[in-house]
């Protein structure tokens, strides 16, 4: 678990340092772009495949609150206390992924806000070797056509991205 933690931890710095450019970059409040980034890394030693994705809160929650016809409150006092339910559905139904072409379903270990993203912590267990891995990821594209998601994966000593949009939302990599 120290492990799960130290990487978790380690990944977010990335996305932190990620956001503050983003932050830094645009001169409005209202962001002009549309990317959500997920990394995805084979750790060999605990036989598991640990993602961390990153998304604009206020994006996420039109997107949720739309499609289930409610109002989430994301990181806010008055935050609807299922909203990891809703979040957890909305992230099954709009990113997948397969493993040597096996598809799997990842456990939510946990989100976390800050500033204006949504950090989503996701585990697959009991995975022994990566030859290939799958990704679809239409992830807010209904409501935001020019929604670019990138996964970069990391397998061994290995590093590959996909660049995953509207025209283009599935993804092989092999390993």
């Amino acid at each position: 678990m120290n492990n799960l933690l130290w990487l978790f931890i380690n990944m977010k710095k990335v996305y932190f340092l990620l956001t503050l450019f983003f932050l830094f970059t645009s001169h409005s409040k209202a962001h002009k772009y549309y990317v959500a980034l997920t990394e995805i890394e084979f750790r060999e030693k605990h036989q598991s495949i640990q993602m961390i994705m990153n998304v604009f809160i206020d994006d996420l929650e039109l997107a949720i609150n739309k499609d289930y016809n409610i109002n989430l409150n994301l990181s806010t006092k008055k935050e609807d206390v299922k909203s990891d339910t809703y979040l957890y559905e909305y992230l099954k139904k709009h990113f997948k992924i397969s493993i040597n072409d096996v598809y799997k379903t990842y456990n939510f270990i946990g989100k976390e806000y800050e500033g204006n993203i949504v950090y989503f912590y996701l585990e697959i267990d009991n995975i022994q070797s990566v030859k290939t891995i799958k990704i679809t990821n239409d992830l807010l594209i209904n409501y935001f056509p020019d929604q670019q998601n990138l996964i970069k994966v990391k397998v061994n000593s290995q590093s590959k991205s996909l660049f995953l949009n509207k025209k283009n939302d599935k993804g092989l990599l092999n390993f």
